[in-house]
């Protein structure tokens, strides 16, 4: 069974060239591949880039803070509030590398460095989200795999329609309009997810993870209402919140929303599943930087521990590599990308719509 041609149609792949002339050899698609990348050199490690990322996201963290605590009781807090948003989502970000050992070869360190960039920087749990993101990364876009295409409050595909119920059912008929107000909640439903994480024995060192978790919202609780009046301390717990949210969304919506979706026994070779599901967004030095790399989805899915600051190179390889083979390489802009990807989610929506029009 082939990705379904629907799916294909609507991410403006193709449906017929997703078939390959050569299956014998898929197995050594990737390899190849991975030998250019090798011997370009792209899969070395960059401490001296991530020593000074690092050190500006936490230097960036301090300034924000700094400049907390000089204002005062003031409602120019609101904009220390925005500033820190995308101070959050550097961090988040830099949580991400260090959990795909981007940074350290070994499992300690980037464990240790992941706990504080995500629990005690932004209160997320590593060990959580590293569970979510590893299931997602070996199986991108298949509904029965993957947890970032379950359906939850939204539905991804008109299988998952059909059958919605509650929340996905209240929701799923317009949620292209509703997503990105909808994201304003994503912040909060880290958090929440994290701390509701602590209960399941999957977790592993789940008092450090819960320490680190518990000192992150002391602290920041404790600063908001110890410097700042009520009203003010929960309107710059909002902003900060809901537009953390939104930054995290606009980061990583465009990766694979609208792009073809798999189920049950559906899996093409390691390359195909990493290539089709997946769409990058075209940009320069600076929507790298905001978007983490991440909008070199394409490669990043393909080589995960790669380096962000390698990305880019590695695209002219791939893309080269993915013509060679025939295989769809999907690239667009940042806004075309939003537009994919709520396309989509309208259409999915119709048989909710069409059940309640009937009702």
């Amino acid at each position: 069974m082939t990705i379904p041609t629907d799916a294909l149609t609507a991410a403006g792949t193709p449906a017929a060239r997703i078939r390959r002339p050569a299956a014998a050899q898929a197995g050594s698609d990737f390899a190849r591949l991975a030998q250019r990348i090798a011997d370009a050199g792209l899969l070395r490690r960059r401490h001296g880039y991530y020593a000074v990322r690092l050190t500006l996201v936490v230097v960036m963290l301090a300034a924000g803070w700094t400049a907390f605590f000089a204002l005062g009781d003031s409602w120019w807090q609101l904009a220390v509030a925005a500033y820190l948003t995308v101070v959050f989502g550097q961090i988040a970000l830099a949580a991400h590398d260090l959990a795909h050992r981007q940074v350290f070869r070994t499992r300690r360190p980037s464990e240790i460095g992941g706990r504080l960039f995500a629990n005690l920087g932004i209160g997320m749990s590593y060990g959580w989200w590293m569970n979510k993101h590893t299931r997602h990364h070996a199986n991108p876009n298949h509904e029965d795999l993957d947890p970032d295409v379950s359906p939850d409050l939204l539905v991804w595909s008109t299988d998952q329609a059909r059958a919605s119920r509650g929340l996905a059912n209240f929701f799923g008929g317009h949620q292209a309009y509703l997503f990105f107000p909808l994201l304003m909640l994503e912040g909060f439903n880290l958090q929440v997810s994290s701390v509701r994480a602590l209960r399941s024995r999957q977790l592993k060192h789940r008092l450090l993870e819960g320490a680190l978790l518990f000192a992150h919202a002391a602290a920041f609780l404790s600063a908001l209402f110890l410097v700042l009046s009520p009203g003010k301390a929960v309107a710059f717990l909002l902003v900060n919140q809901c537009l953390f949210g939104v930054y995290l969304g606009c980061v990583f919506a465009p990766n694979h929303k609208g792009m073809p979706t798999l189920t049950g026994g559906e899996r093409p070779d390691f390359l195909r599943r990493q290539v089709l599901t997946s769409r990058n967004v075209r940009g320069g030095p600076v929507r790298d930087v905001l978007l983490g790399g991440l909008n070199y989805q394409i490669e990043h899915h393909l080589f995960p521990s790669m380096p962000t600051v390698h990305l880019r190179r590695a695209q002219g390889i791939v893309r080269e590599y993915c013509a060679e083979l025939g295989v769809p390489y999907h690239e667009t802009g940042l806004i075309e990308s939003y537009r994919e990807a709520l396309t989509h989610l309208h259409r999915v929506g119709e048989p909710i719509r069409r059940r309640r029009a009937a009702a």
